[in-house]
């Protein structure tokens, strides 16, 4: 009994051994002219963008130079006016993030950061107490032999 092969539209792509050789080239051949055709659009894509912006340039180049005096001015204007708006929203933001840590400590909620203030604020009062001492014992010895 013969052995039957499945029909060639059911063979996958990568199954090129089952399949004869006139198929293959056929196959390459349509690849190559999917290809060619693709790259050769981009490339009148590229062609017409090219154009298009050395025809712009040539046409704006005088408009920009004649209104440069006002544009440029106004360009910085538009600039810091943006900038300043950005900067302003950037610290109203913080400040609140501030303002609504601040609250959420004071009320006890125990917010993000809050052991590391403690610890922080134990060691300077710490450090204050020391100093205080040292100060006292300074105070003592200088006022001690100044009377002997």
């Amino acid at each position: 009994m013969a052995e039957t092969q499945p029909p060639l539209h059911i063979l996958h792509p990568h199954q090129h051994q089952h399949q004869p050789q006139a198929q293959q080239p056929r196959y390459q051949a349509v690849k190559a002219a999917t290809a060619a055709t693709a790259g050769g659009s981009l490339l009148v894509l590229s062609g017409l963008t090219l154009a298009g912006t050395v025809i712009a340039l040539t046409i704006a180049t005088p408009l920009l130079v004649i209104f440069s005096p006002v544009l440029v001015p106004a360009a910085i204007a538009v600039f810091f006016l943006v900038l300043g708006f950005l900067a302003s929203g950037g610290f109203g933001v913080a400040a609140v993030t501030v303002l609504s840590w601040i609250y959420r400590y004071v009320t006890g909620r125990h917010p993000p950061g809050a052991d590391q203030l403690e610890s922080a604020r134990m060691k300077l009062a710490t450090k204050a107490r020391e100093m205080k001492d040292r100060a006292e014992q300074f105070g003592q010895q200088h006022t001690g032999q100044q009377g002997t």
